[in-house]
């Protein structure tokens, strides 16, 4: 029997008979009695009432391959996705199934992330039994400069996803991060491979670390100040592979999603002064983002600039004061 059969036939319903589950598995009632005990076991709440049948309370706080395609039932990325207990990194793990011809729409999902990055080479702590670290593959068969604003509409996905599960309206710190109440809770690393012969894209990687069910006490003390979680910011707890499920449904869109007048409205940037860090620290107040996802910053002696990339740090947010 496939237990994620089984658990499909109790999500979201009430008491569904021993008798009904067997005809439509083709097993025994003796079959699924055991079955239920077995999950049981592993930590479903599942209430047993005779001549009623099961129901399906809660699930167990895990992020497992099980539980994530039983939220991601009949979506096309589902024979797709991988959920690992523990990976090096989810990116890198995608650019090595896409050099050996990985299709378009391969998803990597990992509890835990030992050499989890953010951009420029930053490592991004990713501790397992808190956060979900996903990437997705595509392949648009694009020139690059059509993948200007793919960070921006994952950022936007994301935000919806997050929405969509939990109620928390998150923000947007150009480029690519989310936040939520003052406080970094998601990153997003998009990479490509172009071929040389062609000039168009090979392949896009766009990873997704977001923070979830992490204590604000759990942060290293250097993050601390800077760095947050859903529950460490609203007291919701996340169900993981729920919201896992959810971001696949919304990237799956990428990159044809519609962004700009979402992001916009989000962007923690807009109406706020900013530095824009690099060879030299320019100040002024961002007043828009543009159609390629270039910030437009008004400096102070009144010039507007558009910042297509680098660092842009936002008074008032992470430490800049």
């Amino acid at each position: 029997m496939e237990r994620s059969e089984l658990l499909r036939l109790l999500l979201g319903r009430e008491f569904v008979s021993g008798e009904e589950i067997g005809q439509a598995l083709g097993v025994t009632r003796a079959a699924v009695s055991k079955a239920v005990a077995g999950l049981k076991k592993e930590g479903y709440l599942i209430a047993s009432v005779p001549n009623r049948g099961y129901r399906l309370d809660a699930l167990p706080d895990a992020l497992t391959q099980e539980q994530v395609l039983l939220h991601l039932h009949e979506h096309p990325w589902a024979t797709t996705t991988t959920v690992y207990p523990v990976i090096d990194s989810t990116n890198d793990h995608l650019k090595r199934l896409a050099a050996q011809g990985a299709p378009h729409g391969t998803v990597a999902v990992a509890d835990c992330q030992t050499g989890g990055r953010g951009r420029t080479g930053r490592s991004f702590d990713s501790k397992g039994g808190s956060g979900i670290y996903l990437s997705v593959l595509l392949r648009p068969h694009c020139r690059p400069d059509r993948l200007m604003t793919l960070t921006a509409q994952t950022a936007v996905a994301v935000r919806r996803a997050i929405l969509a599960v939990t109620g928390a309206e998150t923000q947007i710190k150009w480029v690519n991060d989310l936040v939520l109440g003052g406080r970094k809770l998601c990153g997003i690393l998009t990479e490509l491979s172009i071929e040389a012969e062609s000039g168009l894209v090979s392949y896009a990687v766009v990873g997704v670390g977001v923070n979830c069910n992490r204590p604000a006490q759990d942060f290293p003390p250097e993050l601390q100040a800077v760095a947050g979680s859903i529950l460490s910011q609203t007291g919701t707890w996340v169900d993981r592979s729920r919201l896992a499920a959810q971001m696949i449904r919304e990237l799956s869109s990428l990159p044809e999603l519609d962004w700009r007048e979402e992001y916009r409205a989000a962007c923690v940037n807009l109406g706020r002064e900013v530095q824009i860090l690099g060879a030299e620290t320019r100040c002024g107040t961002a007043v828009d983002v543009g159609a390629q996802a270039e910030l437009i910053v008004r400096l102070e002696g009144g010039e507007l600039v558009s910042v297509n990339a680098g660092e842009v740090s936002v008074r008032g947010l992470y430490g800049y004061v």
